[in-house]
């Protein structure tokens, strides 16, 4: 059974402190489990990925963020996930410090967190294992002034979880 491919944002915002903003996800996928705010990107129009992340930072948040100061961070690809289809993520880290007042929405609650509260946190397996950990490493501005950047694959088809960093600068 061929399983279909879905393309979507997660956007990682922060406030002056470093906590990082999630949703306490209502739906599915991930229902439930905490994960950064993002969506789907919008296939019938062709939308890019980086106005994905801003339609859906300004849906979810209500923060209108130009493009400018989106750094895309990461590039996750998961085949099978759950069983039910395969996924590629683009990964923004917003730059600077935003508000958002913690809330419930249609979609779940959105709350701060600090780093350290993260693990704690109800977490999709994926993101627990695989991509918190490369956020972290990635995440600290490089010689150039800017955050690194990484591409992983999770291959999450078989019964244990297997992926391999593709491509790693900090």
């Amino acid at each position: 059974m061929t399983l279909p491919y879905k393309l979507a944002c997660l956007c990682d915002l922060r406030d002056k402190d470093g906590r990082i903003l999630l949703l306490h996800r209502l739906k599915e996928p991930n229902k439930g489990l905490c994960s950064p705010i993002g969506g789907k990107l919008d296939m019938t129009t062709g939308e890019s990925p980086a106005h994905c992340a801003q339609r859906e930072i300004l849906e979810e948040a209500g923060l209108e963020v130009p493009i400018d100061r989106l750094h895309l961070l990461g590039l996750i690809s998961e085949s099978g996930y759950e069983g039910k289809g395969h996924w590629l993520l683009f990964y923004y880290k917003v730059l600077g410090p935003v508000w958002v007042e913690p809330r419930d929405m249609r979609e779940g609650r959105l709350d701060w967190f600090t780093p350290s509260q993260v693990d704690s946190l109800p977490l999709p397996d994926t993101d627990r294992r695989i991509i918190w950990p490369l956020v972290r490493q990635h995440e600290a501005p490089g010689p150039s002034g800017r955050p690194g950047f990484f591409a992983v694959h999770i291959d999450c088809t078989g019964g244990e979880m297997v992926w391999r960093v593709e491509q790693s600068e900090r």
